[in-house]
């Protein structure tokens, strides 16, 4: 009588585990970027030809390389041979990094070139409207989810 106690206390202390969910293998897993830096992929090749414009606007920019050596314990797939040996890369593209703070600079200058293209807009409408038909430039943006579909 005793072990039926000890069984059921031992059934009741068990923890639920949860299903394993299977999903497919991505081949852009990257390792965490360091703190203040953020990783991207970046285009070296496109069908089958060198890049090299992009990778050097993107040098130029501030990204840098990711090296695999730099994450020894992990295995990350890599380039084999040629200029980019060593570098973390999958099917024409390389990981690199970049210093958070120029994407928030990034980020700053293109709203900025978005807001003032925005303005020369609503400037040119208002040089052109009538006083008889008015031009409203009231800008929203609406996003739904669900509903029905009208056909």
């Amino acid at each position: 009588m005793e072990n039926k106690k000890i069984d059921s206390r031992a059934s009741q202390t068990k923890v639920k585990q949860q299903k394993k969910v299977w999903t497919p293998p991505s081949s852009l897993d990257a390792p965490p970027a360091p703190d203040g830096f953020k990783h991207r992929w970046i285009r070296a090749e496109s069908l089958g030809f060198d890049d090299t414009s992009n990778m050097s606007a993107k040098i130029r920019s501030g990204y840098e390389l990711v090296r695999a050596d730099e994450y020894s314990d992990e295995d990350y797939p890599s380039v084999e041979d040629g200029k980019y040996k060593g570098v973390i890369g999958v099917g024409g593209l390389l990981l690199a990094r970049i210093p958070e703070e120029i994407v928030e600079s990034r980020k700053a200058y293109f709203a900025q070139q978005t807001k003032d293209q925005n303005d020369a807009i609503d400037n040119d409408l208002m040089k052109e409207q009538h006083p008889s038909m008015p031009i409203n430039s009231d800008r929203q943006t609406r996003v739904t989810f669900g509903g029905t579909k009208k056909s």
